[in-house]
């Protein structure tokens, strides 16, 4: 009887036989190994050591991973505006070779008296200037465009209306800067004119910091009404007949009621004088 080896073919099927498991095995190794094979696609997106969804993270079968934490927010505050190095210039006075004077209100108080003082200057033909503290603009801030609307300047009185030359320099750059914020938000604009609270001049260090927040100008005054210690109408209509001329900047208050009892005969005055009453912006720039 011949033996398998020696049968015909049986050598060849043996090393076919050989060769396929050979094959195999390769096959097998470089699946697992290689940094070629195809387990590389289907491992991307994964963390290391991980298995599961390649495109969400997720683990096969196991709970949700935990939300990575959101970056933290920079601590670093951002760089003021430069400095300038001379102070804006005070403005107390416009031109006085002109028949315009210019009526400036600290805007604070009940909106009635406001809406009293602006419809009755606008009967006249007069035009107005008020600047507006920020506290009273978050209580009623359709005043901002009230104010416009009727064709008046809007400007800034700070925040809260606080000594602020008695302030150091981060608490008073604070109450100029929150004041125009408001403004801008309401208007689009931190408005043209910048007056110091409790104070009739700027010192350097908040005319610097007004020019830092965006005012090239600090207005002040030259003819005080006195009306908020509230003498009464008669006394604020003469308090500022008797002391206007060509190119003042009177100082009134909205939140009077003598103030808006005096401002009628306040413009007829002015108009027997053959004085108009004008904007600062005005006053100071036409």
């Amino acid at each position: 009887m011949t033996d398998d080896a020696e049968r015909p073919g049986a050598v060849g099927r043996r090393l076919v036989l050989r060769l396929g498991a050979v094959v195999t095995l390769g096959a097998t190794v470089a699946c697992s190994s290689s940094p070629d094979g195809n387990e590389r696609e289907a491992d991307a997106g994964r963390l290391p050591g991980r298995t599961g969804d390649a495109e969400t993270g997720r683990n096969a079968g196991g709970p949700e991973p935990a939300a990575r934490p959101a970056p933290a927010r920079s601590t670093v505050p951002a760089p003021a505006a430069p400095r300038r190095r001379n102070p804006p210039p005070e403005v107390r006075n416009g031109p006085r070779d002109r028949p315009r004077i210019a009526l400036t209100f600290h805007g604070a108080g009940p909106v009635r008296l406001a809406e009293s003082v602006l419809a009755e200057a606008e009967r006249h033909d007069a035009r107005l200037t008020v600047l507006a503290v920020g506290t009273w603009l978050d209580r009623y801030p359709g005043m901002a465009r009230r104010v416009l609307s009727g064709g008046h300047d809007l400007g800034n009185h700070t925040q809260r209306h606080l000594d602020i030359s008695a302030m150091d320099e981060g608490a008073a750059y604070a109450e100029i800067a929150e004041c125009a914020a408001r403004l801008r938000e309401l208007t689009g604009s931190i408005g043209s004119w910048f007056r110091p609270s409790a104070a009739r001049h700027a010192t350097p260090l908040v005319r610097g910091l007004a020019a830092r927040v965006g005012y090239r100008t600090c207005l002040s005054y030259d003819v005080d009404s006195y009306d908020h210690t509230d003498p009464g109408s008669a006394v604020v209509t003469a308090n500022v007949l008797d002391t206007v001329r060509p190119g003042s900047i009177v100082s009134l208050h909205l939140g009077h009621p003598g103030t808006a009892e005096a401002l009628p005969g306040i413009l007829t005055g002015l108009r027997r004088r053959r004085l108009r009453a004008v904007t600062v912006t005005e006053l100071l720039t036409s």
